[in-house]
């Protein structure tokens, strides 16, 4: 048994905290003395996200892991794993009657990471809005691609949201809530020429771009390039940028030498048992 689990990319622009999708790259848990795991697997430690997870979903033993994700990139790492630990888990107990429909891990998972976001995405693949346990699939009328640009250095989630405060201006929550509307309209009917309007923020994203002038760098570069839109990835500093397939080689060779880069296209299967 091995579970398979996508990245993800967060907040989506104006979607704080309520929208995610999944990304062609991946973490893979499994449990110790049970599968053989891959090449570059190792078992994690007590204090692991997964394992933490794993045992929390009532898992007996311990889990390795194998993963691609970059750690500390704003590409949801800490959810993949979390929601690859509560999947094993379940699976330990429930067999081949596993199922999506009955999984708790997207609970324990949004217990553990403090937002469902991240876990939601990794759970169920695809786009989704996730608010209070409730997951919806967005309809994308579009085959993009993503180009990730992935700097070196890391941030904190913690101190990242603790920048932002407690309380939002009634027009910027107006303004989000907005765009956020449009950017589900763009993505299920198609409509490219809107993305970029859709995915302005007024909560987050100026805040830690504000921080982070690389990351607004390559977000401008990017956009200049001719990507349909872009946004902050998690809290970053990851940036993503959305294009049509064609361009991405592209866009990828604009951003700044700082980081590499990842295309990257929908996930939509979610968490698979292999």
């Amino acid at each position: 048994m091995t579970i398979r689990v996508p990245a993800t990319s967060a907040n989506l622009g104006p979607g704080f905290d309520v929208m995610g999708l999944a990304l062609s790259l991946y973490t893979e848990v499994g449990i110790v003395g049970v599968d053989t795991p891959l090449d570059g697997a190792h078992e994690a430690e007590d204090t692991h996200p997964a394992q933490v997870a794993f045992v929390r979903a009532g898992g007996v033993g311990r889990v390795w892991v194998r993963n691609e994700i970059p750690m500390g990139r704003g590409m949801g790492f800490s959810g993949a794993v979390r929601i690859g630990g509560a999947v094993a888990a379940e699976v330990q107990q429930q067999g081949a009657a596993w199922s999506l429909a009955t999984s708790n891990a997207l609970a324990i998972g949004a217990e553990l990471e403090g937002h469902a976001d991240n876990v939601a995405p990794s759970l169920h693949g695809g786009v989704v809005i996730t608010s209070e346990n409730l997951v919806v699939q967005v309809p994308v009328a579009l085959d993009p691609v993503f180009v990730m640009w992935v700097p070196s250095f890391t941030t904190s989630t913690n101190e990242s949201r603790g920048q932002i405060g407690p309380l939002i201006p009634l027009t910027d929550a107006v303004f989000n809530i907005s765009r956020t509307a449009m950017f589900v309209t763009a993505l299920s009917t198609g409509n490219v020429a809107l993305l970029r309007e859709a995915t302005r923020d007024r909560i987050h994203q100026d805040i830690r771009l504000a921080a982070s002038p690389a990351c607004q760098a390559a977000l401008d570069a990017g956009l200049a390039a001719g990507a349909w839109c872009g946004w902050l990835s998690g809290s970053g500093p990851t940036v993503a940028l959305m294009c049509h397939p064609t361009e991405a080689g592209r866009i990828a060779e604009s951003l700044p030498a700082e980081g590499h880069t990842k295309i990257l296209t929908i996930d939509s299967a979610g968490a698979t048992v292999l």
